[in-house]
This record gives structure tokens, sequence and C-alpha cells, in this order.
């Protein structure tokens, strides 16, 4: 009997500890869409021993399930992120749920952290840059630069939006290269645009991460235009969208890039 009612408090404090934890949760992040069962463990070895962790069986599995659908009709009123002159809704933060497309929102806010990350020695360009300069050349976007001096920047990160198709095309400065990177192997015939701006040499990466969707193409370029900035090898592939996904969404509402 004591074993019983011992077990039946160890049940009733992982519950107590995982609905707390979701309840921060759901009042930082909007939703639970970033949500993952490792960071439920996680939270629960730290409030308690590993001995209670260990034996919480599927309990905080049933209380996750529980909560979220409890609160899926019901999202935060109002919920809000703003860095700068970014403003996401609940509805932009939404695109990163499975796989939905990535918007111009998300792509622009996720670049601004990318630049706060590499103390602005990487400029990101907004990603309605590219169509200005198609439809209007270069004295359409002449004066988006006016108070950035690209040549103290060592990269330049260029995000294309053809139609339904997000991709990448970047500069670096030091050997005036340009670079296309396209998660679908696409060949971009419009890398000469980008010329009227820069002068050039063209290079297509060969080998990079591919889709095998076509609905990643946003989350791909993202995570190109993160591993480059900081010089970092593209190692990611498909399998790993929907942890990507995830980090991208906490990063966006805690306005930082994790390291």
């Amino acid at each position: 009997m004591q074993l019983l009612c011992y077990e039946h408090v160890i049940v009733l404090c992982l519950t107590l500890s995982v609905t707390e934890f979701l309840e921060g949760f759901y009042v930082k992040y909007g939703s639970f869409i970033p949500l993952t069962e490792s960071e439920v463990l996680e939270y629960l070895k730290k409030q308690a021993n590993s001995d209670l962790s260990h034996r919480s069986g599927h309990s905080h599995t049933r209380e996750m399930t529980r909560y979220r659908a409890a609160l899926a009709s019901a999202p935060v009123a109002g919920f809000m992120v703003t860095y700068n002159k970014h403003t996401l809704s609940l509805e932009d933060l939404s695109t990163l749920e499975e796989q939905n497309w990535l918007n111009d929102q998300i792509i622009n806010m996720y670049g601004e952290l990318i630049m706060e990350a590499t103390e602005h020695k990487v400029h990101f360009f907004n990603s309605f840059f590219h169509k200005q300069l198609v439809a209007k050349g270069y004295d359409g976007v002449k004066r988006w630069t006016k108070k950035v001096d690209l040549f103290s920047k060592w990269l330049l990160l260029i995000p294309i939006h053809l139609e339904i198709h997000w991709s990448l095309v970047t500069v670096t400065m030091a050997t005036k290269t340009i670079s296309y990177y396209d998660s679908q192997g696409i060949v971009f015939r419009h890398t000469t645009d980008v010329s009227t701006v820069v002068p050039h040499r063209f290079f297509s990466p060969q080998g990079i991460p591919q889709q095998k969707n076509d609905s990643d193409c946003g989350v791909f370029v993202l995570e190109y235009c993160r591993c480059l900035s900081v010089k970092q090898p593209l190692l990611f592939s498909q399998d790993d969208m929907p942890r990507i996904r995830k980090r991208i969404y906490k990063e966006l509402c805690d306005c930082r890039l994790n390291r």
C-alpha cells in the first residue's frame, strides 16, 4: 500500500511539473509547434533526481498529449514577436510547422538575427531586394544599402523567391565571387542581375544538401545562410528539417541565434 501511494505521489508530482513547464512554454512561444519531448524530459531531470525522471514511464507523454489537445484551439491571444523593424504574428510563425512554406516575414527576421550574430560582418538583403532589382534594375535598389558599407562585409546573403521556390545567392566580397545555392538543384539564370551591384565571377557549389519534398526550400535557405555566415560546413539533410524548423521558431521568439 505504501509503495502504491509513493508511486501515486511520483506520478502526481511529475504531472504537476510537466503542466508547469508546458504552461511556461506556451506563454513564451505562443504555441507548441517548437516543443520536443526531450525538452520536457530535460526539465524533469532538472526538477528532480534522475531516478524520479526514469520512473516517470509514459506519464509525461500522456500529460503532454492531454495538455496540448486542451490548448490546441486556444492560441495565445495577440501573440507577437517584435525585433527592430520586424514583427511576427502567430500566423507567420505557424509557417514553420510541419511542411508549411515559409513566408517573407520569417525569412527577413531570421536574416536580421544572422547579421546580429555575426556582428554585422555579414549583410542579409531583404527578400524583396531581388524582386526589385529584376523589376527596376540597379536604380531601383541603389538606395537600399545607402546606410550600409557593403565593402566592410565579408559575405552578402541574398534570398531569392521565384513564385513558390526559395533559393540563395551569396557574394564573397574578398574574391568577388557570386555563388548560387538551390536545394532542388535548379540552375538559376538570374545571377547576372546581382552582377549589376557587385563585380563578379560565378560559382555553383556542388554536393550541397538537397530537399526531398516541395515544402522545405525556405528552411534549407535559412540553414545555408546560418552555416555560411559562421563558416560552418553544410552537414544537414532532409531528415534534419523537423528539428531545424523547431529551432528556428525558438530563435525567432528568443530574438537570437542559439549557438
